[in-house]
């Protein structure tokens, strides 16, 4: 009877952990295509599911408005996108590849609203997980 129970609970822990792991994007298909894709859904309809496996856990992100540079941590990031969730900015959005090779790329993501645009230099690398987001840098015109 005891290991009967013991058996249960091993197969009641294996199903949580499967399911709790069930929404994980499997390393093949983090490609740079699916980066920017989600990067952009989270910048511009607040739809975070995935951002956290897009970004390296060094990611930084720096924003300049005017003259100061504000720099913030993956953190700091995703805490503020946690806050926009669901959120739909009132922009059209295009991406225009800047640079690429084999292992990283530079993406120009441009947001343009009605008075302005906002414009991310996204840097992805193949880091051996998958692509991931490691550095996006952020002006406004």
């Amino acid at each position: 009877m005891k290991t009967l129970k013991s058996v249960t609970l091993a197969l009641a822990l294996f199903a949580t952990c499967s399911f709790a792991k069930a929404s994980d994007v499997p390393t093949e298909n983090l490609t740079k295509t699916h980066a920017i894709n989600v990067y952009v859904d989270a910048m511009t309809r607040g739809r975070i599911n995935d951002l956290n496996q897009v970004l390296d856990q060094s990611a930084k992100f720096s924003m300049q408005r005017g003259k100061s540079v504000m720099r913030f941590s993956k953190k700091e990031m995703t805490d503020y996108l946690k806050n926009q969730k669901n959120i739909e900015q009132a922009c059209t959005t295009s991406t225009d590849i800047v640079e690429e090779n084999a292992d990283s790329a530079i993406v120009k993501v441009d947001m343009n609203f009605e008075h302005f645009t906002r414009t991310n230099y996204v840097t992805i690398a193949n880091t051996g997980n998958g692509w991931k987001i490691t550095n996006v840098y952020s002006v406004f015109k």
